[in-house]
């Protein structure tokens, strides 16, 4: 019975937002500026997204780590994640609360690659773990130009990191029934993915495509990352395409 139930609210939030996302994806490219860290003394970096057919409001993370993938900074994460506080975390009749939210599977990557535990053991910032306003912004509801400053001088290579999330998107393989009882997995279905581009500052290009090279963990209990991308379907639609720029 409650596998019938979960069903029926799914294809109803399915179709609810696949015809969300049908609109929002005929609507022209007007790309949102986001700017963070202004007083950083490092490079300046510009990430450029554009808006997949798939894209209805993913949270997201941008940072930089070395290419032996150590942690460097991170350049911009959505606010509800940055501190714990998601505007649509529950719905009371026809509205919607904030409300603090423990969501590990959001962006279990980056976070991971942060290392920052709260005290309930997870990695996501809370109340006590927040990232500084300084990497923080809204999150854009369509494509996106994000300018940026590194904190301080960086190596000649370097990669540029971008994790992305969207709620609700189910397909054949992650289904609604896949690990049951697992809330967080339910809320995340096709699992985050990330995209990496791998600068070299001596190079004469001074542009560089980002692609995809794997997914997170579906539920974020862990920071690894898998690289066979063959189950991710729409989630590969979420993005169109995304650049990094060096100046």
């Amino acid at each position: 019975m409650n596998r019938i139930l979960i069903s029926v609210i799914a294809l109803a939030l399915a179709s609810c937002t696949t015809g969300s996302m049908k609109k929002q994806s005929q609507l022209p490219e007007e790309k949102t500026t986001i700017e963070t860290n202004a007083g950083g003394q490092g490079p300046q970096i510009t990430v450029e997204v554009s808006r997949g057919e798939s894209f209805y409001y993913p949270l997201f993370a941008i940072w930089i780590e070395d290419t032996d993938g150590n942690y460097i900074q991170t350049l911009y994460v959505a606010r509800s994640v940055a501190t714990g506080v998601f505007k649509y975390a529950r719905q009371e009749g026809n509205r919607w609360v904030s409300e603090v939210k423990r969501a590990p599977q959001t962006l279990p990557y980056w976070a991971h690659k942060r290392g920052v535990r709260a005290a309930d053991g997870l990695f996501v910032p809370d109340s006590e773990t927040v990232v500084p306003d300084a990497y923080t912004g809204a999150t854009p509801i369509t494509g996106f130009v994000l300018n940026t400053r590194a904190d301080g001088p960086l190596p000649g290579e370097f990669r540029v990191m971008l994790e992305i999330n969207q709620n609700w998107d189910w397909n054949e393989y992650w289904t609604n029934d896949r690990f049951p009882g697992d809330g967080n997995y339910m809320m995340s279905c096709q699992p985050a993915l990330v995209y990496e581009a791998v600068i070299d500052t001596s190079a004469p290009s001074r542009e560089w495509l980002m692609r995809p090279i794997g997914h997170s963990h579906y539920s974020g209990k862990t920071g690894e990352l898998f690289t066979d991308l063959s189950t991710i379907t729409t989630a590969l639609n979420i993005v169109a395409s995304a650049r990094v720029r060096i100046r």
